[in-house]
Protein backbone atom coordinates (compact mmCIF):
# COMPACT_ATOMS: atom_id res chain seq x y z
CA UNK A 1 0.00 0.00 0.00
CA UNK A 2 1.51 3.27 -1.07
CA UNK A 3 1.83 6.12 1.48
CA UNK A 4 -0.49 8.44 -0.19
CA UNK A 5 -3.28 5.56 1.05
CA UNK A 6 -2.26 5.59 4.48
CA UNK A 7 -1.29 9.20 5.78
CA UNK A 8 -4.30 11.61 7.05
CA UNK A 9 -6.54 13.15 5.29
CA UNK A 10 -9.86 14.33 6.11
CA UNK A 11 -11.38 14.72 2.85
CA UNK A 12 -9.70 12.41 0.20
CA UNK A 13 -9.45 13.94 -3.48
CA UNK A 14 -9.74 9.98 -5.08
CA UNK A 15 -10.95 6.75 -4.38
CA UNK A 16 -9.50 3.37 -4.55
CA UNK A 17 -12.06 0.93 -5.61
CA UNK A 18 -10.66 -2.65 -5.12
CA UNK A 19 -13.63 -4.10 -7.46
CA UNK A 20 -13.81 -8.13 -5.60
CA UNK A 21 -11.28 -7.89 -3.30
CA UNK A 22 -9.86 -11.41 -2.91
CA UNK A 23 -10.41 -12.57 -6.42
CA UNK A 24 -8.23 -9.58 -8.35
CA UNK A 25 -6.80 -12.65 -10.54
CA UNK A 26 -10.51 -13.20 -11.88
CA UNK A 27 -11.52 -10.37 -12.44
CA UNK A 28 -11.52 -10.35 -16.19
CA UNK A 29 -13.71 -13.96 -15.55
CA UNK A 30 -16.01 -12.11 -13.61
CA UNK A 31 -16.68 -9.43 -15.50
CA UNK A 32 -17.70 -11.67 -18.96
CA UNK A 33 -21.24 -12.42 -17.30
CA UNK A 34 -21.05 -8.63 -15.77
CA UNK A 35 -20.47 -7.41 -19.47
CA UNK A 36 -23.03 -9.83 -21.27
CA UNK A 37 -26.24 -9.13 -18.38
CA UNK A 38 -25.52 -5.37 -18.70
CA UNK A 39 -25.82 -5.60 -22.36
CA UNK A 40 -28.74 -7.47 -22.02
CA UNK A 41 -29.88 -4.56 -19.86
CA UNK A 42 -29.48 -2.00 -21.85
CA UNK A 43 -30.96 -3.22 -25.02
CA UNK A 44 -33.72 -4.69 -23.48
CA UNK A 45 -34.59 -1.86 -21.54
CA UNK A 46 -34.44 0.92 -24.89
CA UNK A 47 -36.66 -1.90 -26.83
CA UNK A 48 -39.02 -2.33 -24.22
CA UNK A 49 -38.88 1.81 -24.41
CA UNK A 50 -38.82 1.90 -27.98
CA UNK A 51 -41.90 -0.69 -28.60
CA UNK A 52 -44.53 1.37 -26.19
CA UNK A 53 -43.29 4.54 -27.91
CA UNK A 54 -44.36 3.01 -31.19
CA UNK A 55 -47.28 1.23 -30.37
CA UNK A 56 -50.45 3.17 -29.62
CA UNK A 57 -52.10 0.45 -28.69
CA UNK A 58 -49.73 0.38 -25.52
CA UNK A 59 -50.57 3.78 -24.70
CA UNK A 60 -51.80 2.81 -21.09
CA UNK A 61 -50.95 3.30 -17.32
CA UNK A 62 -49.39 -0.15 -17.03
CA UNK A 63 -47.09 0.71 -19.92
CA UNK A 64 -46.47 4.27 -18.96
CA UNK A 65 -45.25 3.23 -15.80
CA UNK A 66 -43.30 0.30 -17.26
CA UNK A 67 -41.11 3.13 -19.00
CA UNK A 68 -40.12 4.63 -16.12
CA UNK A 69 -38.86 1.12 -14.62
CA UNK A 70 -37.04 0.73 -17.77
CA UNK A 71 -35.64 4.37 -17.70
CA UNK A 72 -34.64 3.78 -14.09
CA UNK A 73 -32.89 0.59 -14.58
CA UNK A 74 -31.02 1.72 -17.07
CA UNK A 75 -29.83 4.79 -15.13
CA UNK A 76 -28.81 2.34 -12.05
CA UNK A 77 -27.17 -0.10 -13.92
CA UNK A 78 -25.21 3.10 -16.26
CA UNK A 79 -24.74 4.42 -12.79
CA UNK A 80 -22.08 1.88 -11.90
CA UNK A 81 -21.81 -1.16 -14.37
CA UNK A 82 -18.83 0.99 -16.90
CA UNK A 83 -16.59 2.01 -14.00
CA UNK A 84 -16.76 -1.51 -12.82
CA UNK A 85 -15.84 -2.73 -16.01
CA UNK A 86 -13.11 -0.83 -16.16
CA UNK A 87 -11.92 -1.64 -12.86
CA UNK A 88 -12.20 -5.62 -13.99
CA UNK A 89 -10.96 -5.17 -17.84
CA UNK A 90 -8.37 -1.87 -17.53
CA UNK A 91 -7.27 -2.00 -13.44
CA UNK A 92 -8.99 1.99 -13.68
CA UNK A 93 -9.30 1.96 -9.49
CA UNK A 94 -9.40 5.33 -8.72
CA UNK A 95 -12.54 7.59 -8.46
CA UNK A 96 -13.11 11.06 -7.46
CA UNK A 97 -14.85 12.11 -3.85
CA UNK A 98 -17.52 13.90 -5.76
CA UNK A 99 -17.51 11.33 -7.97
CA UNK A 100 -18.08 8.33 -5.28
CA UNK A 101 -20.88 10.58 -3.70
CA UNK A 102 -22.63 11.28 -6.74
CA UNK A 103 -22.35 7.61 -7.71
CA UNK A 104 -23.80 6.97 -4.01
CA UNK A 105 -26.74 9.10 -4.58
CA UNK A 106 -27.74 7.85 -7.76
CA UNK A 107 -27.68 4.31 -6.57
CA UNK A 108 -29.85 5.41 -3.67
CA UNK A 109 -32.22 7.57 -5.27
CA UNK A 110 -32.94 5.18 -7.97
CA UNK A 111 -33.21 2.13 -6.24
CA UNK A 112 -35.94 3.63 -3.88
CA UNK A 113 -37.63 5.40 -7.53
CA UNK A 114 -37.68 1.68 -8.50
CA UNK A 115 -39.68 0.36 -5.44
CA UNK A 116 -41.47 3.56 -5.71
CA UNK A 117 -42.34 2.44 -9.45
CA UNK A 118 -43.48 -1.03 -8.71
CA UNK A 119 -46.18 0.29 -5.75
CA UNK A 120 -47.64 2.52 -8.74
CA UNK A 121 -47.94 -0.49 -11.13
CA UNK A 122 -49.32 -2.48 -7.96
CA UNK A 123 -52.06 0.38 -7.67
CA UNK A 124 -52.59 0.04 -11.20
CA UNK A 125 -53.20 -3.74 -10.77
CA UNK A 126 -55.96 -3.24 -8.12
CA UNK A 127 -57.82 -0.65 -10.06
CA UNK A 128 -57.99 -2.88 -13.10
CA UNK A 129 -59.13 -5.84 -11.52
CA UNK A 130 -61.03 -4.36 -8.49
CA UNK A 131 -62.65 -1.10 -10.15
CA UNK A 132 -62.15 -2.14 -14.37
CA UNK A 133 -64.83 0.86 -15.16
CA UNK A 134 -63.27 3.57 -13.28
CA UNK A 135 -59.36 2.57 -14.17
CA UNK A 136 -59.37 5.27 -17.43
CA UNK A 137 -61.14 8.00 -15.34
CA UNK A 138 -59.20 7.08 -12.55
CA UNK A 139 -55.20 7.06 -13.78
CA UNK A 140 -55.48 10.09 -15.93
CA UNK A 141 -52.58 11.19 -17.85
CA UNK A 142 -52.75 13.92 -15.33
CA UNK A 143 -52.96 11.40 -12.22
CA UNK A 144 -49.93 9.86 -13.77
CA UNK A 145 -48.06 12.58 -13.93
CA UNK A 146 -48.30 13.38 -10.13
CA UNK A 147 -47.71 10.05 -9.43
CA UNK A 148 -44.55 9.49 -11.47
CA UNK A 149 -43.55 13.60 -9.66
CA UNK A 150 -44.45 11.92 -6.32
CA UNK A 151 -42.14 8.95 -6.42
CA UNK A 152 -39.40 10.81 -8.08
CA UNK A 153 -39.54 13.49 -5.27
CA UNK A 154 -39.53 11.06 -2.75
CA UNK A 155 -36.87 9.01 -3.82
CA UNK A 156 -35.02 12.14 -4.24
CA UNK A 157 -35.04 13.78 -0.96
CA UNK A 158 -34.79 10.13 0.74
CA UNK A 159 -31.53 9.98 -1.12
CA UNK A 160 -30.06 13.06 0.00
CA UNK A 161 -28.64 12.48 3.53
CA UNK A 162 -26.46 9.29 1.77
CA UNK A 163 -23.80 11.86 0.41
CA UNK A 164 -24.09 14.64 2.76
CA UNK A 165 -23.64 12.49 5.94
CA UNK A 166 -20.65 10.66 4.15
CA UNK A 167 -18.88 14.12 3.13
CA UNK A 168 -19.18 15.48 6.64
CA UNK A 169 -17.18 12.17 8.22
CA UNK A 170 -13.15 12.54 8.65
CA UNK A 171 -11.38 10.27 6.50
CA UNK A 172 -8.13 9.36 8.36
CA UNK A 173 -6.55 6.32 7.97
CA UNK A 174 -7.20 4.73 4.09
CA UNK A 175 -8.84 5.59 0.65
CA UNK A 176 -9.28 2.20 -0.24
CA UNK A 177 -12.88 0.83 -0.48
CA UNK A 178 -13.07 -2.57 -0.46
CA UNK A 179 -15.62 -2.78 -3.13
CA UNK A 180 -16.71 -1.97 -6.79
CA UNK A 181 -18.64 0.94 -6.74
CA UNK A 182 -19.37 3.30 -4.02
CA UNK A 183 -21.62 1.38 -2.03
CA UNK A 184 -22.64 3.50 1.59
CA UNK A 185 -21.80 1.56 3.99
CA UNK A 186 -18.62 0.58 2.46
CA UNK A 187 -17.39 4.36 1.84
CA UNK A 188 -18.54 5.49 5.50
CA UNK A 189 -16.90 2.52 7.37
CA UNK A 190 -13.24 4.19 6.16
CA UNK A 191 -14.15 7.41 8.18
CA UNK A 192 -12.12 7.31 11.60
CA UNK A 193 -15.16 8.63 13.21
CA UNK A 194 -18.54 7.76 14.95
CA UNK A 195 -20.95 6.46 11.70
CA UNK A 196 -23.48 4.81 13.58
CA UNK A 197 -25.85 8.20 12.11
CA UNK A 198 -25.27 6.84 8.69
CA UNK A 199 -25.64 3.40 9.33
CA UNK A 200 -29.03 3.96 11.15
CA UNK A 201 -30.39 6.07 8.59
CA UNK A 202 -29.43 3.22 5.91
CA UNK A 203 -31.59 0.92 8.19
CA UNK A 204 -34.22 3.56 8.49
CA UNK A 205 -34.48 3.92 4.58
CA UNK A 206 -34.20 0.56 4.09
CA UNK A 207 -36.81 -0.83 6.35
CA UNK A 208 -39.10 2.87 5.82
CA UNK A 209 -39.19 2.86 2.16
CA UNK A 210 -38.86 -0.56 1.31
CA UNK A 211 -40.91 -2.03 4.24
CA UNK A 212 -43.83 1.08 3.50
CA UNK A 213 -43.90 0.21 -0.51
CA UNK A 214 -43.66 -4.03 0.76
CA UNK A 215 -47.04 -2.66 2.82
CA UNK A 216 -48.59 -0.72 -0.06
CA UNK A 217 -48.45 -3.43 -2.56
CA UNK A 218 -49.33 -6.48 -0.05
CA UNK A 219 -52.38 -4.54 0.79
CA UNK A 220 -53.20 -3.81 -2.65
CA UNK A 221 -52.58 -7.77 -3.99
CA UNK A 222 -54.92 -8.41 -0.89
CA UNK A 223 -57.24 -6.65 -2.18
CA UNK A 224 -56.62 -8.36 -5.66
CA UNK A 225 -56.83 -11.53 -4.76
CA UNK A 226 -60.33 -11.23 -3.18
CA UNK A 227 -61.69 -10.20 -6.47
CA UNK A 228 -60.37 -12.77 -8.07
CA UNK A 229 -61.81 -15.32 -5.71
CA UNK A 230 -64.75 -13.53 -6.23
CA UNK A 231 -65.01 -14.73 -10.24
CA UNK A 232 -67.11 -17.25 -10.90
CA UNK A 233 -64.90 -19.84 -13.24
CA UNK A 234 -61.60 -20.91 -12.93
CA UNK A 235 -60.93 -19.86 -16.56
CA UNK A 236 -61.95 -16.00 -15.59
CA UNK A 237 -59.50 -16.12 -12.53
CA UNK A 238 -55.76 -17.80 -13.94
CA UNK A 239 -56.62 -15.42 -16.94
CA UNK A 240 -57.13 -12.46 -14.30
CA UNK A 241 -54.15 -13.62 -12.10
CA UNK A 242 -52.10 -14.07 -15.30
CA UNK A 243 -51.99 -10.74 -15.24
CA UNK A 244 -50.24 -9.70 -12.20
CA UNK A 245 -47.68 -12.29 -12.92
CA UNK A 246 -45.32 -10.09 -14.87
CA UNK A 247 -45.40 -7.67 -11.95
CA UNK A 248 -45.41 -9.93 -9.11
CA UNK A 249 -41.97 -11.77 -10.99
CA UNK A 250 -40.90 -8.12 -11.43
CA UNK A 251 -41.62 -7.23 -6.99
CA UNK A 252 -39.05 -10.65 -6.80
CA UNK A 253 -36.37 -9.46 -8.65
CA UNK A 254 -36.32 -6.26 -6.87
CA UNK A 255 -36.90 -7.20 -3.14
CA UNK A 256 -35.05 -10.35 -2.75
CA UNK A 257 -31.56 -9.66 -3.98
CA UNK A 258 -32.13 -6.28 -2.37
CA UNK A 259 -33.02 -7.32 0.96
CA UNK A 260 -30.15 -10.29 0.99
CA UNK A 261 -27.63 -7.58 -0.06
CA UNK A 262 -28.06 -4.90 2.76
CA UNK A 263 -28.50 -7.44 5.65
CA UNK A 264 -25.69 -9.71 4.56
CA UNK A 265 -23.43 -6.82 4.10
CA UNK A 266 -24.59 -4.87 7.60
CA UNK A 267 -24.93 -8.38 9.89
CA UNK A 268 -23.02 -10.96 8.02
CA UNK A 269 -20.02 -10.52 9.49
CA UNK A 270 -18.62 -14.16 8.90
CA UNK A 271 -19.69 -13.79 5.52
CA UNK A 272 -16.34 -13.59 3.03
CA UNK A 273 -16.04 -10.11 2.06
CA UNK A 274 -15.79 -11.06 -1.68
CA UNK A 275 -19.21 -13.72 -1.49
CA UNK A 276 -20.64 -9.76 -0.44
CA UNK A 277 -19.32 -7.50 -3.10
CA UNK A 278 -20.62 -9.97 -5.59
CA UNK A 279 -24.22 -10.16 -3.87
CA UNK A 280 -24.01 -6.65 -3.89
CA UNK A 281 -22.92 -6.46 -7.48
CA UNK A 282 -25.57 -9.02 -8.76
CA UNK A 283 -28.46 -7.01 -7.39
CA UNK A 284 -27.78 -3.34 -9.41
CA UNK A 285 -27.51 -5.92 -12.48
CA UNK A 286 -30.29 -8.85 -11.98
CA UNK A 287 -33.21 -6.25 -12.05
CA UNK A 288 -32.37 -4.21 -15.35
CA UNK A 289 -31.71 -7.65 -16.76
CA UNK A 290 -34.67 -9.82 -15.75
CA UNK A 291 -37.61 -6.78 -16.19
CA UNK A 292 -37.69 -6.57 -19.60
CA UNK A 293 -37.32 -10.61 -20.03
CA UNK A 294 -40.17 -10.67 -18.10
CA UNK A 295 -42.66 -7.99 -19.49
CA UNK A 296 -41.19 -9.56 -23.11
CA UNK A 297 -41.93 -12.78 -22.39
CA UNK A 298 -44.97 -12.18 -20.18
CA UNK A 299 -47.43 -9.49 -21.78
CA UNK A 300 -49.01 -10.51 -24.89
CA UNK A 301 -48.85 -6.84 -26.57
CA UNK A 302 -45.46 -6.32 -25.97
CA UNK A 303 -44.47 -9.83 -27.55
CA UNK A 304 -46.06 -9.77 -30.60
CA UNK A 305 -45.01 -6.04 -31.20
CA UNK A 306 -41.25 -7.50 -30.93
CA UNK A 307 -42.68 -10.55 -33.18
CA UNK A 308 -43.91 -8.25 -35.92
CA UNK A 309 -40.28 -5.75 -35.70
CA UNK A 310 -38.36 -9.39 -36.13
CA UNK A 311 -40.80 -11.16 -38.76
CA UNK A 312 -40.63 -7.43 -40.93
CA UNK A 313 -36.62 -7.55 -40.49
CA UNK A 314 -36.53 -11.31 -41.71
CA UNK A 315 -38.92 -10.25 -44.65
Amino acid sequence: MSDSNTTEFTNPSTFILLGVPGLEAAHVWISIPFCTMYAIAILGNFTILFIVKMEQSLHEPMYYFLCMLAVTDLVMSTSTLPKMLSIFWFSSREISFSACLTQMYFLHCFSAMESGILVAMAFDRYVAICHPLRHSTTLTDSVLAKIGLAVVLRSGILALPYPFLARRWPYCRTNIIPHSYCEHIAVVNLACADIRISSYYGLFDLFSVIGMDVFFITVSYTQILRAIFRLPTKDARLKTFGTCISHLCAILALYIPDFFSSLTHRFGHNVPLHFLVLIANVYLVVPPVLHPIIYGVRTKQIRGRLLQLFTHKVT
